[in-house]
């Protein structure tokens, strides 16, 4: 007798996806910012930025409190129909601003999200609104601002694709939210991807792209990807991963900002090193000398406001996205522009020092030159 061929049991269809998309916005718009306490921006109260943890984590946790304001909701229609947005702007020590923008949806298939991504509304593209936003928070900023930017140069963006649970079929059952991640995996990869066509999409690619996720209940997930992030979990408890992914995009825009430094002033470094004259020789020194005090005490804030270390589950997810972000080649990257930096300015020092002790000992030689011609005058 024959077995019979076995049954695959179909995955359990959701009832539905409610949730909001959030964007993530990074502009590095100073080198610094002044001590003196801002208490309005834009004709909104500014207040210090906190939130409830929930998963376990140290008794004493770090976590740096920038401060932020809440902009009035407006209304847009959207690729599904009319949404409220909300904004808030965050103000980072490092020079830097972090906009993010939230956008509600509910939709019966996750397919249906990938609309979100560039996001158009009727009266125009959310990235513009954004770009206009930042000229108007940096223009506001300026009597507080440490060499400000002369414009907004590109800004680092990130979505988040936060989705509310717990996750129920059509008959009321609740999905255990890591069975649900790995029955609709190439699902997920597709909208990180922003991928429309999911049968195109490669084995390979929707495990590489769902590879770096994490869960601490059964109830949540966060699947982080390089360009794209997807939270599953209860909406009180977003706020925590949110801060978590927006802090790692200012790290992203502000190590980019300081490679762009570093760059501009080594070409200048290379041009003056080999025709300039002994006066541009010294201004460059002190340039150099510049550029290293200030590049290391930048370097010590931005890691400052992202002191994530042990295994804790938002340590977990820092070290995700900064895995995908490779902050850690970034950081590399800089280190070994800094030591060129560095060997140019002990070169020109060396230079320095050489050509004064030529002159110390060409002044020795004349000194003993005209003490002889003294010497034999007097004879």
């Amino acid at each position: 007798m024959q077995n019979a061929p076995a049954i695959r049991e179909e995955a359990p269809v959701i009832k539905r996806y409610i949730g909001e998309v959030v964007y993530i916005y990074a502009f590095d718009v100073a080198y610094d910012m002044t001590d003196e306490p801002i208490t309005e921006l834009l004709g909104l109260p500014v207040a210090e930025f906190s939130m409830d943890t929930s998963k376990r984590m140290p008794r004493h946790l770090f976590l740096h409190r920038p401060k932020m304001i809440r902009l009035p909701p407006v209304e847009r229609i959207g690729p599904l129909g009319p949404v409220c947005v909300q904004r808030t702007v965050k103000l980072l020590p490092v020079g830097a601003i972090s906009i993010r923008v939230t956008v509600p949806f509910e939709v019966k298939r996750i397919e249906e999200l990938v609309v979100f991504h560039d996001l158009e509304f009727s009266n125009g593209d959310l990235y513009s609104e954004v770009r206009q936003l930042a000229e108007e928070v940096r223009h506001a900023l300026e009597p507080y601002l440490i060499r400000p930017v002369a414009r907004l140069g590109e800004e680092e963006a990130y979505t988040v694709f936060c989705i509310h649970s717990p996750l129920e079929t059509e008959d009321g059952r609740k999905i255990l939210v890591e069975n649900w991640m790995h029955t609709h995996r190439r699902e997920v990869a597709s909208l990180l991807t922003q991928e429309p066509d999911i049968a195109h999409l490669s084995r390979q690619e929707a495990h590489e792209s769902t590879g770096k996720y994490l869960s601490y209940y059964d109830d949540d997930v966060v699947v982080i990807d390089w360009d794209a992030a997807l939270i599953v979990d209860d909406p009180k408890d977003f706020e925590e991963t949110l801060y978590v992914l927006e802090l790692a995009n200012v790290q992203l825009a502000e190590l980019e900002a300081y490679d762009r430094l570093l760059d501009d002033a080594l070409e200048r470094c290379y041009r003056d090193v080999a025709g300039g004259s002994i006066r541009a020789r010294s201004a460059l020194m002190r340039e150099l000398r510049e550029i290293r005090v200030d590049l290391a005490r930048l370097s010590d804030e931005l890691s400052n406001i992202t002191k994530f270390f042990g295994d804790w589950h938002l340590a977990r997810i820092y070290q995700n996205i900064s895995a995908r972000f490779h902050l850690a080649d970034w950081h590399r990257s800089i280190d070994e522009k800094l030591k060129t930096v560095d060997d140019l300015y002990q070169l020109l020092n060396q230079d320095r020092n050489n050509r004064w002790m030529l002159i110390l000992e060409a002044t020795i030689v004349l000194l003993f030159i005209i003490d002889l011609i003294l010497l034999f005058a007097g004879l």
